[in-house]
C-alpha cells in the first residue's frame, strides 16, 4: 500500500514566485464565498505594503518573538531588521525553504500546537497575523490553542493576532442575517487551495467576531485588548494570560 502526501499548494506558489515567477497565483475556494485569486506576491510585501493593522502589530511587538503561520517571512524579516530575535514557523515545506533562503535566522516546520523544546526560552510575543487566529480552525481549536499558548509564553507575554467578523457573508439584500442558529458557528469555514491544476486538502479556518473572542479569551484566562480595527471588519487584538 502506498501513501500519498498532499501537495504543498501555497508553498509551491511561494517558491515559484521567489524563484522568478511573478505571476504565481493560488486560487482560494471557500464553502461560503466565491473563488478568489491570491497572488503569491502578497506574502512578500514590504512594510509599506502591509495593512495598517499589521504595521501596528509589529510596533506593539516586544521581546522574543514566535511568528506562527509565517508564510514567506515578511513580518519576521521586518522584525529582524529592528533587532528582534524571531522564530518563524509554518507547516508548509515550501514556505520554510523560502524563509530560509530569504534570510530568516530561525525557521521551523510544524503547526501551532507543537511543544516548545525544553532548551528553548519562552516567548514574549506570539504573532498570528493575516487573519492568523484562523489557523486554530474552529472554536474548539481556539480553546485548545489558548491553553497551549500558556506553555509558549513568558509570564508577561502577549499574543498579537488579527481576525475578522464575516457575518456580512450571510446578509441578504436588505441586510438581514441568514444564519442557521442551530448549525456550526458562522465563522467556521472551510478552504481549499488550488494551483497549476493541483488541489490541496480542505482545511478549516476560523473567523471570530470580537465579542465572542472576548468571551472565549476570558473563559481561557486571558484578557483581550482590542487595539486596532479597519473598515473591513478586521481587528487586531492583544491577548494576555491572567496569572499563572
Amino acid at each position: 500500500m502506498t501513501t500519498t502526501t498532499a501537495p504543498d499548494i501555497l508553498g509551491q506558489a511561494i517558491l515559484d514566485y521567489h524563484h522568478g515567477n511573478e505571476k504565481a497565483t493560488v486560487t482560494v475556494h471557500c464553502n461560503v464565498a466565491d473563488d478568489e485569486p491570491l497572488p503569491a506576491s502578497y506574502f512578500f510585501r514590504t512594510l509599506l505594503q502591509m495593512p495598517e493593522l499589521e504595521r501596528q502589530a509589529l510596533d506593539e511587538t516586544r521581546g522574543r518573538v514566535l511568528d506562527l503561520g509565517a508564510g514567506a517571512g515578511c513580518h519576521s524579516l521586518e522584525l529582524q531588521s529592528r533587532g528582534f530575535e524571531v522564530k518563524a514557523v509554518d507547516v508548509s515545506a515550501g514556505a520554510v525553504q523560502v524563509m530560509t533562503e530569504r534570510g530568516v535566522h530561525t525557521v521551523a516546520r510544524h503547526d501551532l500546537f507543537a511543544a516548545r523544546p525544553a532548551t528553548e526560552l519562552p516567548y514574549d510575543t506570539i504573532l498570528l497575523l493575516m487573519n492568523g487566529l484562523g489557523l486554530t480552525g474552529t472554536l474548539e481549536g481556539l480553546d485548545k490553542f489558548l491553553a497551549h499558548a500558556r506553555t509558549l509564553l513568558a509570564p508577561d507575554g502577549q499574543i498579537l493576532a488579527t481576525s475578522s467578523d464575516v457575518r456580512y457573508l450571510y446578509e441578504d439584500e436588505e441586510g438581514a442575517l441568514m444564519i442557521n442558529l442551530n448549525g456550526p458557528y458562522y465563522g467556521e469555514v472551510e478552504y481549499t487551495l488550488s494551483y497549476q491544476g493541483q488541489n490541496g486538502e480542505p482545511f478549516p479556518w476560523l473567523f471570530i467576531d470580537a465579542a465572542l473572542l472576548s468571551d472565549t479569551a476570558e473563559t481561557a484566562g486571558y484578557t483581550a485588548e482590542f487595539i486596532g480595527e479597519d473598515d473591513n471588519e478586521q481587528y487586531l487584538v492583544r491577548l494576555m494570560p491572567q496569572g499563572v
